[in-house]
């Protein structure tokens, strides 16, 4: 698929001189061009210093932004090969001391804000927080937990799950999380490769109007960690404790009872500081490892430069603590930002719960997804009209990729002023790879740019950059946050065979993209779900985007499964709205849907309507774990139905494919 005029898509939003000038990006390129002589006439010129010259760009960073370690580094990176690279190595320092340096001289401003479904809401200072923090890590120190011992959070996005993890981090140990939605034996998978010592877990949460008490789950997860030593319960719904085992048992209140004062544990900047994890939906989770200097490094470009975040700001991102944007959030307090954690439904008990959020904390930045913006749409929601959003700068969006018609709703829905920040990157290295900056324009479905430091490129199937075409998302230059191993990886086999089997030495992502002639990025899905017919290559974001415009349609998925006999079968499941009927006109309309809007050698052979489409965890679509069972895989081996978020719906996609088989 080659786009052959780049020029036709809408220019939506072009940032003000104001934000030209006076945002951080325009400090920092004023900065560089003095110290380095790099070029700074436009973001495409600073784009190519930046990864031409990554040592010189990242210690700029590092420089910038008062990066203070307890000794300073010996050299900027040792190597330049993928896996392999160290970034900054002799240099010691803590993250988490980085990130409440912050609060220095704001200490009575608010540091985070908790709200949660109901609507309560409370808040700590960066003077409480220095204090919260540094009682929790007395308690974890008491529980005899040191440097490199692991602790793990069964925890809702709660204040308390941040000052867990700063607490953590603190001491040099290592931290994990995930939320109590997800299943006690996904929550094993995950937890029970690190040998935790420290289990802490809430007892709840809200979502949807209902409370879910997660006591029982807390117990089944603790009895599969065998090396936990003490588990804390954290009272979020205000549930009693229940006895847990033989661990040592104690509450949240009494972890951080005894005052103390903030301590620091100086680390190597490849130190781990926290255990994220992929999606969990093929096997048991890759356990991917960031470290202290990188986390820190990428937390401050990709905030400070690309989103322009500033001391004060207030930002949230709805998300669970299972997502990397958890972690996200976390890092835009390394430039002083507020945190505002939201945890509950985004539609309850209306759709426009976010913007009633965005109102009432006075948000300067709320970040989304696509799936709930279409929901606005669909809901025909008018948040500029409906809400006071006069504070609100920024609409963030990430997750799968944001249809054209989502960009325009945006922007006469939600405000021509605001800045919308398309992104796309990956919880392998917990960074937006393409997506805003202050000095790009915002064009109707597409990604402004590609992120400083970060050396995208779209290859063909010779393995060449393409500019025009689709091609494979590849990065073919270290960047410092880039996983320093998967747990329990021990010859590093894994690593190599997750990013770099295709490419040696240079790390593929997965997805298909196209960089156009402008330098503004388009990623059409998952390369290893892509539709490749009669040798035409299409994302399955296309074909979504033309198919769930359609009022009737809820939402789709589409797979491309190859036959036996070099055939290929294109089927289309659809889940309909209330009162719609898969009828011949509705069949017909979908496929000329695609046929007009996407591709027409991918007009889907069947449309098939389902009960349910299951997704992981964090919303993504199981594209390829459907299509393995439909091409006969059994569930077991396609699929975790723990890290899936309907495992009936999984059970009725291989029930189909039996039938199908037989018949």
């Amino acid at each position: 698929m080659t786009r052959t005029d780049d020029s036709s898509a809408e220019l939506l939003w072009t940032p003000d001189e104001q934000l030209r000038t006076g945002s951080r990006l325009a400090e920092f390129a004023r900065f560089v061009a003095d110290r380095h002589g790099a070029p700074v006439e436009d973001y495409a010129a600073l784009w190519q210093w930046s990864v031409e010259h990554l040592e010189d760009f990242w210690a700029a960073v590092w420089e910038f932004f008062d990066v203070q370690p307890s000794t300073p580094y010996e050299q900027v990176l040792v190597g330049r090969t993928m896996p392999g690279a160290r970034w900054f190595p002799g240099a010691r320092l803590n993250f988490a001391e980085h990130l409440l340096r912050q609060g220095e001289d704001r200490g009575d401003q608010p540091a985070v804000v908790g709200v949660l479904e109901d609507g309560s809401a409370r808040q700590l200072t960066w003077d409480q927080l220095r204090d919260e923090v540094a009682r929790a890590a007395a308690g974890l120190r008491r529980l005899g937990v040191g440097p490199g011992d692991r602790v793990v959070g069964y925890l809702p996005n709660v204040p308390e799950a941040i000052v867990a993890f700063l607490a953590t981090a603190s001491i040099g140990a290592v931290w994990s999380a995930c939320a109590p939605d997800i299943g006690s034996r996904s929550a094993v998978d995950r937890f029970a490769q690190l040998d935790p010592v420290v289990l802490l877990a809430a007892d709840g949460y809200q979502f949807g109007g209902k409370r879910f008490d997660r006591r029982e789950a807390g117990a089944e997860l603790l009895a599969g960690l065998p090396t936990v030593r003490a588990v804390v319960h954290v009272p979020v719904l205000g549930e009693p404790d229940v006895p847990a085992g033989a661990a040592d048992r104690l509450t949240w209140q009494e972890l951080r009872a005894e005052p103390a004062e903030a301590a620091f544990e100086q680390v190597d900047t490849d130190a781990p500081l926290w255990v994220v994890y992929s999606s969990g939906t093929t096997g048991l989770p890759k356990g991917l490892v960031h470290g202290h200097g990188g986390a820190l490094l990428m937390g401050l470009a990709q905030n400070g430069l690309q989103h322009d975040v500033r001391a004060g700001d207030r930002i949230c991102w709805y998300a669970s603590t299972t997502w990397i944007m958890w972690n996200a959030i976390v890092s835009g307090m390394l430039v002083g930002a507020t945190a505002v954690v939201y945890d509950g439904s985004p539609l309850h008990p209306t759709p426009d719960r976010l913007w009633e959020l965005a109102e009432q904390q006075q948000l300067t930045s709320l970040g989304t997804s696509p799936g709930y913006l279409l929901a606005c749409a669909k809901a025909d929601l008018h948040p500029a009209r409906d809400h006071d959003l006069s504070a609100l700068r920024a609409l963030g969006v990430t997750g799968s990729p944001l249809p054209a018609s989502s960009f325009r709703w945006v922007h006469e829905r939600v405000g021509p002023g605001v800045w919308l920040q398309v992104i796309s990157g990956g919880t392998d290295f917990a960074a937006a790879l393409v997506g805003d900056a202050p000095w790009l324009p915002v064009h109707a479905g597409e990604m402004s740019g590609r992120a400083l430091g970060c050396h995208v490129e779209a290859w063909d199937a010779e393995a060449r950059p393409v500019v025009g075409e689709v091609g494979e998302l590849v990065i073919v230059a270290p960047m410092p946050s880039m996983p320093l191993f998967i747990w329990g990886d021990e010859d590093g086999s894994r690593y190599r065979d997750a990013y770099f089997d295709v490419y040696p030495g240079v790390w593929r992502h997965g997805d298909w993209m196209t960089l156009t002639e402008r330098g503004t990025v388009v990623v059409h899905g998952r390369s290893d779900s892509t539709l490749n017919r009669h040798g035409v290559r299409m994302g399955s974001a296309d074909i979504y985007q033309a198919v769930e415009a359609l009022a009737e349609v809820v939402e789709a998925l589409v797979l491309g499964v190859e036959l036996d006999g070099g055939g290929y079968w294109l089927p289309l499941f659809v889940t309909l709205a209330p009162g719609a009927a898969l009828d011949d006109d509705l069949v017909r309309r979908i496929r000329e849907a695609v046929r007009t809007q996407a591709s027409p050698r991918h007009v889907p052979d069947e449309v098939l309507q389902v009960p349910a489409i299951p997704h992981t965890a964090t919303g993504k679509k199981l594209e390829v774990p459907i299509k393995r069972i439909v091409q006969g895989v059994p569930v077991e081996q396609a699929c975790n139905l723990g890290a899936v978020d309907d495992p009936d719906a999984v059970r009725w996609f291989a029930a189909f494919a039996a039938e199908r088989r037989s018949g």
